[in-house]
């Protein structure tokens, strides 16, 4: 139905007051703590208050199971005191997950919602099938079952608590209900009078089925600090939020999945994303992780020692044990959560990757430099600023397009004024190698005109709202509605849209960004979906909001599998995740703002999203809101470089900011820095598929690769790049030196110059303007391709470049991983994976690939033409290639050619295949 013509004015009004509205993070528009009922029960609950002991153990079907019931029951509660049901399982490496529901055999109102689709099979089919369970007394009844080799899980009977520990002594690493928070509100039937209905601001959640929520306490033994609970904007190390010495937080760590723009820089404040898993680390005992497998709103406090200290009943937990306690409150569905034992901190990765999925292998143009602003205008403005970069020397791989390249705010289309040929504009790129991104967001203009929303609105394929018809909300295009992709049909019939018969004007080189995919909603509670909306079989949106994104960003992802015959990669964007987001593309740390301090918080930012398995992050180079001042924007490229994912990007309010329009010497910079990041392409390559086969990130904490060092425990201003490469950002303008810890008892080699400098110190580094400080630890060899081209397609077969920096023993090593860097080949063995070793004087090559007939499936001509040896002793002067028994020279020269940085010893042109073995002996 059309609205009047002098309606035109107003609502064009209203959606551009609802836009801006969303411009700017306003605090009173979202909800705190104590706006939140749920948070508020959970808070103010006394620690030893949970009346709940374990009955009924026994054994079934493998996992060991017990019921929950109340040690007295209390009449006028308003909650049903029905028991409810514990589910303990054991799987392969160390993993423990521990189930509580609603007994499924009572009458109730309706299924408490369970996430689907995130654990993975093959984590499923390697449960360890308990057969027996042994009695203990510890501190009354427990039920001991085993959990691996060096460790078992402990259900304690009365009162009720789970907890692993250590077979040998003892000591505890995981606990839940230690401090006796836990509290399990059960669905009931409303009775006349029931008032559920929850108010905020104009806004009214029904509340069909009640309170809902569940809350209980995690402790954490042997540990220093916690990390993750991603998305905040905060220190790495979460601070506390309660306690009686706290400094910083009131509120919790929210999770929340919100389109916040302009965030503050320093705050528990809930973002774009939500993954309920977090890790610990101490000397005292190494790493552990925790994850709660739940889509629902969840507030996670850090609590403080001495949190309890005003409340008069007994802890628990025996007082000499180091330990940090946490509070976990969650809205709505079950526990379903996991312990992972470690002991190390890749080990917890490791663990946690098994359930929620590895990173998926990007292909390699998406690693190297994206260009993208809100928006390039037109085909003539693509054009000139892609011969831009080239007129500049400057390389870059994939251009982005936003929401103005459609057909009024109509996903799928093209404005055919502005980009009237489009298919012949993306094989254009392509001809020199590179890409281009168009934006794909889960809000649908209600045009009758637009086939997308007469298709989805004729097959019933729309979220609906608490009455049962179509949810209507604003967006972008005005008035819209959403898809459903809880439901994996709705989610095939998405994926089909992006065939290239379907998504007209599309091709092959063509990539997707998934934005707004909260999903943000301009007038809706918080800037989005209200919580009573309706999903597939009447699950409500409170139940699986934190995963909405999620399920979008893998119907898109399918669909460009769908479109390459399942051959190509995918490469999709998005801005809300959940736990597995990692399976289905990269994401990036939304909206952000020119300032420093943004600049700042953007390392914690992207460790925490590292460490929780999306390890294909970056920030937005330059900040999106905002026009920073040159220096800030050059150091956010020397930064920017390092991280996995390297986009600059910008909002169409602020000047553009392409890297050649700051003059010269700035452009030079700028210039140097992406260089840097082409330069070192194998090596984050690798590291890729390193982070694919265990899930071990690229970008990480210190404390990943030392994990004994405590200096590194809460430094988050520096991070590494694999082991090899350490890099510290520098936050402030005109600095002219910056305090560098470089951990370890070995040395680390300057990037810039080639000088070692001690591990095991904080150094005062003389800042430079072109670079932020950068290096190379001792013992490793990191592969580089050191000829630029305009992009990395056009570096295919350029020869290698190997740095050895050589530690006290004058020893190395490192690896190199090479497949077609776009299909799914490699996982049939077509690739090269080598290991390279340097020792006694001799450097070698050798196959670090099993054994399998699909090694030769792929192959390389590429040679390596030059051998940097940082910390060799002096006087070698020549070296033997074997095989051949050729002798070539050892010679000064640069460290880096462009710049023509350093002087440092040199093999030039050894002229060995990269895919081969060989070995080259320091004479």
């Amino acid at each position: 139905m059309r609205a009047p013509p002098l309606l035109y004015p107003l609502l064009l009004l209203l959606l551009l007051l609802l836009a801006t509205s969303a411009y700017s993070w306003k605090k009173e528009e979202f909800r705190n703590c104590n706006q939140t009922p749920f948070c508020k029960r959970a808070r103010s609950r006394k620690h030893g208050s949970c009346n709940l002991r374990a009955t009924d153990v026994s054994i079934s079907d493998g996992d060991l199971i017990a019921k929950l019931v109340h040690k007295e029951e209390n009449p006028e509660s308003e909650q049903p005191n029905k028991p409810l049901v514990l589910t303990l399982s054991a799987y392969q490496d160390g993993v423990m997950r521990v189930k509580i529901d609603e007994d499924q055999n009572l009458n109730r109102p309706k299924k408490r919602f369970e996430v689907p689709e995130v654990i993975e099979e093959d984590f499923l089919n390697k449960k360890l099938w308990l057969t027996r369970v042994k009695e203990e007394e510890i501190d009354g009844v427990s039920s001991v079952v085993y959990l691996s080799d060096g460790y078992e899980g402990v259900l304690r009977h009365d009162p009720f608590e789970v907890f692993v520990r250590e077979k040998s002594s003892g000591k505890r690493v995981l606990s839940i209900n230690s401090n006796g928070l836990f509290d399990f509100e059960q669905l009931r039937e409303k009775k006349e009078g029931d008032d559920w209905e929850e108010k905020f601001r104009s806004h009214t959640d029904t509340r069909p089925f009640g309170p809902q929520s569940v809350s209980f306490d995690v402790s954490f033994y042997g540990a220093d600090y916690v990390y993750g609970i991603p998305e905040h904007a905060t220190s790495f190390a979460l601070k506390p939020t309660r306690g009686p010495d706290m400094e910083e937080f009131s509120e919790p760590y929210r999770l929340f999945n919100l389109d916040v723009f302009e965030y503050l820089h320093e705050s528990p404040f809930g973002l774009y994303g939500s993954i309920p898993f977090m890790i610990s680390h101490g000397k005292a005992r190494g790493s552990s992780g925790f994850f709660w497998l739940n889509a629902a709103e969840m507030q996670i406090d850090v609590l403080g020692s001495g949190w309890n200290s005003n409340e008069s009943s007994n802890i628990m937990l025996p007082s000499d044990k180091q330990r940090i306690d946490t509070l976990w409150m969650n809205e709505a569905g079950v526990v379903d959560t996991f312990f992972f034992i470690g002991p190390g901190p890749k080990d917890v990765v490791r663990q946690y990757t098994s359930v929620t999925g590895r990173p998926s292998m990007p292909q390699l143009f998406a690693t190297a430099y994206h260009q993208c602003r809100w928006n390039y205008r037109d085909e003539e403005d693509v054009y000139n600023v892609d011969s831009k970069f080239d007129e500049h020397d400057i390389p870059y791989d994939v251009l982005w397009l936003d929401i103005e390249h459609t057909d009024g705010k109509k996903y799928f289309t093209w404005d055919r004024v502005l980009f009237p040929n489009p298919e012949e504009m993306q094989n254009k790129l392509a001809a020199k190698g590179r890409h281009m991104v168009t934006i794909v967001d889960p809000h649908i203009k209600r045009d009758e005109s637009y086939h997308i929303h007469k298709e989805a609105s004729e097959k019933g394929y729309y979220v609906k709202d608490a009455t049962g018809k179509d949810y209507d909300g604003w967006c972008w295009p005005g008035s819209s509605s959403y898809v459903d992709l809880l439901n994996p049909e709705i989610r095939s019939w998405w994926s089909d849209k992006f065939s290239l018969d379907s998504y007209t004007g599309s091709t092959q080189y063509l990539h997707i960004w998934n934005d707004m995919n909260e999903p943000s909603v301009f007038n809706g509670p918080e800037v989005t979906m209200p919580r009573d909306a309706l999903h597939h079989g009447g699950v409500e949106h409170r139940e699986l909001h934190n995963a909405y994104g999620y399920y979008f960003q893998m119907a898109t992802s399918n669909g460009l599998l769908k479109r390459g015959d399942g051959k190509d990669r995918p490469f999709v964007l998005g801005r809300a995740f959940f736990a597995g987001s990692q399976r289905y593309g990269a994401i990036w740390t939304g909206d952000n703002t020119a300032e420093w301090e943004h600049l700042r918080v953007s390392v914690p930012m992207v460790l925490t999203l590292s460490i929780s398995g999306i390890v294909f992050s970056g920030a937005d180079v330059g900040g999106f809101f905002g026009n920073p001042e040159t220096e800030l924007l050059v150091r956010w490229y020397q930064l920017g470089a390092y991280y996995p994912f390297f986009r600059g990007h910008a909002h169409h309010d602020t000047k553009r900011r392409e890297p050649w329009l700051f003059g010269e010497r700035n452009t030079q910079l700028m210039r140097e820095a992406i260089h840097v990041r082409y330069m070192y392409l194998p090596y984050f390559y690798t590291l890729f598929r390193e982070a694919n086969s265990s899930g071990t990130p690229v970008a990480r904490p210190l404390w990943m690769e030392f994990p004994g060092d405590e200096k590194s425990f809460s430094n988050d201003e520096a991070f590494m790049i694999g082991n090899g490469l350490l890099v510290q950002g520098i936050y402030t303008e005109r600095a002219k030196h910056v305090s560098v810890y470089l951990p370890g008892d070995e040395s680390w080699y300057d990037l810039r110059s080639g000088f070692a400098y001690k591990g095991g110190q904080t150094h005062k580094y003389e800042v430079s303007e072109d670079s932020v400080p950068s290096f190379q630890r001792a013992g490793t060899i990191i592969p580089r391709k050191d000829r630029l081209r305009r992009s990395s397609t056009q570096m295919e077969n350029d020869p290698y470049t190997l740095v050895i920096s050589l530690n006290s023993s004058q020893a190395a090593e490192g690896e190199l991983y090479i497949d077609d860097g776009k299909s799914f080949e490699f996982k049939q063995g077509a690739f090269i994976h080598r290991f390279f070793t340097f020792s006694n004087g001799k450097l070698t090559s050798s196959n670090a690939a099993p054994s399998s007939a699909g090694n030769d499936r792929f192959s390389s001509e590429c040679t390596v033409e030059r051998i940097i040896l940082l910390g060799l002793s002096p006087g070698a002067t020549t070296a033997l290639v074997e095989p051949g028994n050729r002798k070539v020279e050892i010679e000064l020269g640069p460290l880096f050619i462009q710049g023509n940085r350093g002087s440092v010893l040199t093999i030039r042109k050894p002229n060995v295949r990269i895919a081969d073995d060989w070995s080259i002996q320091i004479l």
